[in-house]
């Protein structure tokens, strides 16, 4: 399907036999992409090298492989987005349990490759692309376009090891939208992670962003040992439920996200500080605001929960 010279498919089945010992028992054309002499050899054979500028860690732990599988729950109702799919390690796995997968990968050394270690999977789109430079609407067209020709239930979903420098942008792409997936899980720092899914007192502006958007959940840590070059931090799988309808009445998103970095702007300060300082209003002002919102002033940003952020939101709003 993917073949158009043949030359690759060539450089392919010589490294294939040449490392029989490296091939699943249960394929004859799938490499097993979480043991360290493969990755090694398909680097070594195309003369690649991991790029640290893209984030490139190679999974090579199965046991986190299979986390990632159950925590994404696929079924042939799914449309899989795959950010950096390398040379397939979760890839393919996917594709043999979602009805279609779109890997989006930027790495032009990578793409031939994994095309043709992928050319047995039909269900398989790959996008040479920066998935930062597309948008979520084109992105969600492709699925709605497949959805049309499927009897039955669908479902659109995030499913990826994201490279670390990238992390934030591209959840904030897919939940700041009115595209938003069904389920997102992905491989993050475990410390943004950690973030993420933090409680009142210990909330961040990004734990705000993203509880805003969807329910998150970390679903087990994963070592920097599992990641081969090995990352200088260990790493998490975090699983986020969007809301297909935000649960909060906020009618300028754009206002109460700055609000919300007003609050957090400066740290360890009080709220009728900061808000103050922030927003450019007085401070009796302020605390009228926050009592009218059953917010003690003297609290600071990182106990507020997001019910406490949309209720300051209201009060805020009678004044502006």
């Amino acid at each position: 399907m993917i073949n158009e010279c043949g030359c690759l498919f060539d450089s392919i089945d010589s490294f294939l036999f040449s490392n029989l010992s490296l091939v699943t028992h249960n394929s004859f054309s799938m490499l097993e992409l979480t043991d360290l002499q493969t990755v090694k050899g398909l680097l070594t054979h195309y003369n690649l090298s991991a790029q640290k500028s893209l984030g490139q860690h190679f999974l090579i732990d199965a046991g986190a492989l299979r986390a990632m599988l159950e925590a994404a729950d696929l079924g042939k109702g799914d449309f899989v987005v795959e950010i950096g799919p390398g040379f397939g390690v979760l890839t393919f796995p996917v594709a043999e349990r979602a009805g279609r997968i779109l890997a989006v990968e930027t790495d032009k050394r990578l793409i031939s490759i994994l095309k043709a270690l992928g050319s047995g999977y039909p269900n398989i789109d790959l996008l040479p692309a920066n998935i930062l430079r597309l948008e979520s609407k084109l992105i969600h067209e492709r699925y709605r376009q497949w959805s049309k020709v499927k009897t039955g239930r669908t479902h659109y979903k995030l499913v990826s090891n994201l490279p670390y420098y990238i992390t934030s942008p591209i959840l904030k792409q897919f939940l700041e939208t009115d595209y938003r997936p069904d389920l997102i899980v992905v491989m993050v720092q475990k410390e943004v992670a950690e973030r993420i899914v933090a409680k009142p007192g210990q909330m961040s502006i990004l734990a705000v962003s993203i509880q805003f958007f969807g329910q998150p959940e970390l679903v087990r840590t994963v070592t920097k040992q599992s990641f081969w070059p090995k990352p200088e931090v260990d790493s998490a799988i975090l699983k986020i439920t969007p809301y297909q309808k935000l649960p909060y009445d906020v009618d300028d998103i754009r206002f109460f996200f700055r609000m919300v970095k007003a609050g957090f702007g400066e740290k360890r300060k009080q709220l009728h500080n900061s808000l103050g300082g922030g927003l450019h209003l007085e401070d009796t002002v302020v605390r009228n605001l926050l009592a009218g919102s059953g917010i003690d002033p003297k609290a600071r940003a990182q106990e507020l929960s997001v019910e406490r952020w949309v209720k300051l939101y209201h009060q805020l709003k009678t004044v502006l």
